[in-house]
């Protein structure tokens, strides 16, 4: 799966060359995994300027500006939440388009209704498109964690990119 994340994160680069657009992120339960991956192919520089690991609510809100009422009244594994960080994070580093993630990679810190493997993706662009979506991956922690940078990349390929 990690090829395929290469791969990805490739293709996203030269989308985005393409189109003379920068992305940026937003991570909480991926940890800067989603960055690294970006920067992982050579010439990232051109389109990537930087992203967020925001793992902490306090992080959320002064990073990125997601509101003390939205982690208050949702969580931070929320849509609500995930779509503050997208628009937060693209706000902050001026880019043309962001993805934000948020979950339980576990082992431990899930409950019936957020159970560990559920997480949050948000992704936006500067025309003001944005889009959540919930997904609940199965494994371990590094499992978890790998799913999710696949999705978020994948997504923001498929979903945004392609337009």
């Amino acid at each position: 799966m990690e090829t395929e994340i290469l791969q990805l994160s490739a293709q996203i680069g030269a989308r985005l060359t393409a189109l003379g657009a920068k992305v940026t992120c937003a991570e909480s339960c991926t940890g800067g995994w989603i960055a690294k991956s970006i920067t992982d192919v050579a010439g990232s520089s051109g389109w990537f300027d930087y992203g967020f690991v925001t793992y902490s609510n306090q992080a959320k809100q002064r990073l990125i500006g997601v509101s003390e009422n939205t982690l208050t009244h949702y969580g931070a594994v929320s849509e609500q939440t995930v779509r503050e960080m997208a628009q937060g994070a693209l706000r902050a580093a001026g880019a043309d388009y962001s993805l934000s993630v948020s979950g339980i990679a576990g082992p431990d810190g899930g409950s019936d209704e957020k159970p560990v493997g559920t997480v949050w993706f948000g992704w936006c662009d500067k025309h003001g498109n944005l889009l959540a979506r919930e997904m609940l991956f199965l494994g371990d922690r590094h499992a978890v964690r790998l799913q999710a940078v696949r999705f978020a990349l994948q997504m923001l390929l498929d979903g945004f990119l392609q337009k």
